[in-house]
């Protein structure tokens, strides 16, 4: 809404009709005067010329059915290919990166040496902006706002399109911020938002279709294992993009692979914590090495010190890491009175 058609004091004078202007909202307005929403409160903020409206309502809807309530989907995230999806007929689709920020660069670089060439706020000098750095520096912010708005809008699509047709959905647990930290593949993993895709498949499964998401535990290895026999490779380099397995002899691409084991995942989540690979199934079979790595807490033959954020202890406390013992050991051990636990000087 721009600034011509109200303010805040006009919204609320006017009690939010979509007379005062182009409200994005304007299907929430007209199920509040249905009587079938509520508008708890309303939020007004202004950003890049312009004013926004954000309404927090409390909606009566049924939730919808799914086109294919009995398909599971496997969804494969990555920065060529932003979503390789196979479901559980062995349909397989592609969808591509539409890489935003990439094409939007060279507008961007331009803008920003624009405004350093302006005498920008200086806190230490006590200088001002001036008014050519505020107008170069409102236009650089246009870009990187439309930046956003067309990765949302892109995700939002995608993530509504497979809520809306599959049952089951089954993603990956990525560690985000730790591939973040990879300085060559750091801006394209930010630009394809992967944290962004589960975050919508979480509450769109949820909140209107009350389908099943699944995700995958962060240590199986999707990419590794056969799709066709079930075997696992001890290593998979990330330049090798086919899998050729050596126990059959398939050969599928990699982000192929990776989906439809995925989507055979579905199977086997039926039972436990909900997350797969911590199911209430029979004991896993022992994998090859480097199939299944674990984060160590700490590194090996480091002890805490004290002084240190939660390095600090007590004599009597034995320093021995607690996370190869069972837990039936570490609860005997910890306790004050106990027949295997050392006895606190003070008791």
């Amino acid at each position: 809404m721009s600034p011509s058609r109200g303010t805040l004091s006009s919204l609320l004078r006017d009690g939010l009709q979509p007379s005062v202007g182009p409200y994005h909202e304007e299907r929430v307005v007209l199920r509040w005067q249905a009587g079938t929403a509520r508008i708890l409160s309303a939020t007004v903020r202004h950003e890049r010329g312009r004013w926004f409206v954000s309404l927090q309502t409390e909606v009566k809807r049924d939730l919808v059915r799914v086109a294919r309530p009995g398909v599971a989907i496997g969804i494969d995230l990555g920065v060529k290919t932003l979503a390789v999806m196979a479901d559980s007929a062995k349909e397989i689709r592609e969808v591509a990166n539409p890489r935003h920020l990439d094409t939007a660069l060279k507008q961007l670089r331009h803008a920003s040496r624009t405004v350093s060439r302006r005498q920008g706020p200086d806190r230490r000098m006590g200088h001002k902006p001036s008014k050519r750095w505020e107008k170069a520096n409102a236009a650089r912010n246009r870009v990187h706002h439309r930046v956003a708005n067309l990765r949302a809008d892109a995700l939002h699509k995608l993530t509504t399109s497979i809520a809306a047709e599959y049952g089951t959905v089954v993603v990956e647990d990525l560690n985000v911020a730790g591939m973040l930290r990879n300085r060559r593949l750091a801006r394209r993993i930010a630009d394809a938002g992967f944290g962004e895709i589960r975050r919508q498949l979480e509450y769109k499964t949820r909140q209107r279709h009350a389908t099943r998401l699944v995700v995958a535990d962060r240590w199986y290895p999707s990419s590794k294992t056969c799709s066709g026999c079930g075997a696992v490779k001890a290593k998979l380099p990330l330049h090798l993009r086919t899998y050729h397995c050596d126990a059959c002899g398939l050969v599928i691409d990699r982000d192929e692979n990776a989906a439809l084991n995925l989507a055979a995942l579905a199977a086997a989540a039926v039972t436990g914590t909900g997350v797969a690979g911590d199911q209430d199934t029979a004991p896993a079979a022992s994998k090859p090495r480097g199939a299944d790595r674990k984060t160590r807490a700490t590194r090996p033959g480091r002890t805490a010190r004290t002084g240190r954020a939660g390095g600090a202890t007590l004599p009597h406390q034995w320093q021995t890491e607690t996370r190869d013992r069972p837990q039936a050991e570490a609860f005997t051990l910890w306790r004050r009175d106990g027949p295997s636990g050392p006895k606190c000087p003070e008791c």
